[in-house]
C-alpha cells in the first residue's frame, strides 16, 4: 500500500495529512495512527489527520492522537488542517469543516490561520485535584476537549510529566479523562504554557485548545484581556481572542502558524 501524505506543524505541534475524500483509507485507522505516529520507525507525529468529504461543510475531518484514541477536536490540527484544504482548493480563504465538537469556521491570513471554536463549554472556575495526598488549586473548561488549568509562579520548576499524567487520569475527570496546563502569567498580561496532552502522554511543544483554555479561564479571573498572547513551550506564540461578559465566553478565536514540512509517499514500512 503506497499512500500519499503531508507533513504539518502548527507551533512545533505536528501532523500527519491524508486527502482521504476518495476514501482510500479505510479498515483499523486508530491502529494505523498509532503506526505511522511513531517516531523512528515510521513518519512520526503528535496526531494524523483525515481530510474527508462534507455534505453540510467545505470538508469533514477525522483526528487522531498519536496513541490511536480519535478525539473532537484539536486548535492546532484545525489551523493546519485549514491551511490544508486551502492550498488543495478544498475551500477558499475563508472555509469552514465538521468536527465531533461541532462546525469549526476558519480565515487564511497573510502568515497565520485564524480558527473560530466551538462555544466553550463546562466552565468550573475553582476546584482542587488531590494528587499524592496534596491539593492543587485548578480550573476546568472544554474548549472542544476538556482541560485542567493550573497557575504556577515559575514555568520551568513544574513536573508537568508527574502532575501532568496524574491529572489526566484522576478518578475526578474519568471516564474521558483530561488534558493538564500549567499557566505562568507574565507582567505584560502575556502567558506562558505547558500542557500535558492526553492521547499523546506526554508534554507537546503547543496546544491550541489547551492555550485557548489558559486564555479564557485568565480572562475570566481578571488577570489578562483579549486578546490573549500565549507562549508554547516550543517558543512559538498563539493569539486568542474572545469576550467575556462575567457569565458566558462568546466569539472565540485561535490564531497561529500553520507550516507546510514536506509531502511524500508511505510505504509499507511505515505500518509494519
Amino acid at each position: 500500500m503506497r499512500i500519499q501524505f503531508y507533513k504539518m506543524h502548527a507551533s512545533g505541534n505536528d501532523f500527519i495529512i491524508i486527502d482521504n475524500r476518495e476514501g482510500k483509507v479505510s479498515g483499523d485507522v486508530p491502529e494505523m495512527a498509532r503506526r505511522l505516529c511513531r517516531p523512528h520507525f515510521s513518519v512520526g507525529a503528535d496526531g494524523l489527520i483525515l481530510i474527508e468529504k462534507s455534505t453540510v461543510a467545505d470538508f469533514k475531518w477525522r483526528f487522531f492522537n498519536s496513541d490511536g484514541s480519535e478525539v473532537e477536536m484539536c486548535g492546532n490540527g484545525s489551523r493546519c488542517a485549514a491551511m490544508f484544504a486551502y492550498a488543495r482548493c478544498i475551500g477558499g480563504r475563508e472555509l469552514c469543516f465538521e468536527t465531533q465538537a461541532g462546525i469549526i469556521r476558519a480565515e487564511i491570513k497573510d502568515g497565520s490561520v485564524k480558527v473560530q471554536l466551538t462555544q466553550p463549554t463546562d466552565y468550573c472556575p475553582e476546584m482542587a485535584v488531590d494528587i499524592g495526598g496534596k491539593e492543587y488549586k485548578a480550573a476546568f473548561i472544554n474548549t472542544g476537549v476538556p482541560h485542567v488549568v493550573y497557575f504556577v509562579e515559575d514555568i520551568e520548576s513544574v513536573d508537568v510529566s508527574g502532575i501532568g499524567a496524574a491529572t489526566r487520569y484522576h478518578e475526578i475527570f474519568k471516564p474521558a479523562g483530561t488534558n493538564a496546563n500549567f499557566a505562568q502569567v507574565s507582567g505584560d498580561g502575556d502567558i506562558l504554557l505547558r500542557t500535558y496532552e492526553r492521547g499523546v502522554e506526554a508534554e507537546t511543544m503547543a496546544c491550541g485548545t489547551g492555550a485557548t483554555a489558559a486564555a479564557l479561564v485568565a480572562g475570566a479571573a481578571g488577570l489578562v484581556k483579549s486578546p490573549v498572547r500565549v507562549k508554547t513551550r516550543g517558543g512559538a506564540e498563539l493569539i486568542v481572542h474572545f469576550d467575556w461578559d462575567g457569565n458566558r465566553f462568546g466569539d472565540v478565536f485561535l490564531e497561529g502558524d500553520a507550516v507546510f514540512v514536506y509531502q511524500g509517499v508511505m510505504e509499507e514500512g511505515a505500518l509494519l
